[in-house]
């Protein structure tokens, strides 16, 4: 019974480490970072700024047609 309990907790904690840095791995964060963080503000401008800067060259190459 106690290796079996033992399995059991190794496998739980395991299942809950790997989806903590998996989460990480998949939002491009480190993968020790909080999963449940906000983003920072730096981090949305540079993400809003990376789509004002793609739609305002679409834009442009639209206009050349």
């Amino acid at each position: 019974m106690g290796t079996f309990r033992s399995m059991l907790i190794g496998l739980v904690l395991g299942l809950l480490i790997g989806l903590w840095f998996g989460v990480n791995i998949g939002k491009g964060r480190d993968f020790y970072a909080n999963p449940f963080a906000g983003k920072d503000l730096t981090g949305e401008l540079m993400e809003s700024s990376g789509e004002m800067l793609e739609k305002g060259g679409k834009a442009l190459k639209d206009m050349n047609k």
